[in-house]
């Protein structure tokens, strides 16, 4: 599974992408999804706030995990930072639910991923 969402500029953008998201993740566990669903939105909101457009999504399901990738046209790398009551906890959020996770630099901006394990349900 290799689907891709492009975010529009207006509001509500993150719902949608978390709506699209569990429905394509249907037979996931219900905290394999949670994890999932909290991964995707910190990074969706992280591009949002702090990159720049256009911004895509992309699920891809491997053996034994599931990678969310969101991909910014900023030059700037992502980078966790100290909270605060305005935040910074996204990125901790991120890597306390993932694997592992990172950040790829090309030619038009990054893209930031994580890879979660996924269980099934029976």
């Amino acid at each position: 599974m290799m689907p891709t969402r492009e975010l529009g500029t207006g509001a509500g953008q993150q719902a949608q992408v978390r709506e699209w998201a569990q429905g394509l993740l249907t037979g996931l566990d219900r905290d394999s999804l949670a994890d999932t669903v909290l991964v995707l939105d910190e990074l969706v909101s992280n591009a949002l706030c702090h990159g720049v457009g256009p911004v895509r999504v992309r699920l891809v399901r491997d053996a034994g995990h599931l990678r969310v990738e969101v991909t910014d046209a900023s030059p700037w790398p992502a980078r966790p930072r100290q909270p605060d009551l305005d935040g910074g906890r996204g990125l901790l959020l991120v890597d306390a639910c993932s694997r592992r996770w990172g950040q790829w630099r090309h030619d038009t901006g990054k893209t930031v991923w994580a890879e979660l394990p996924f269980a099934v349900t029976s």
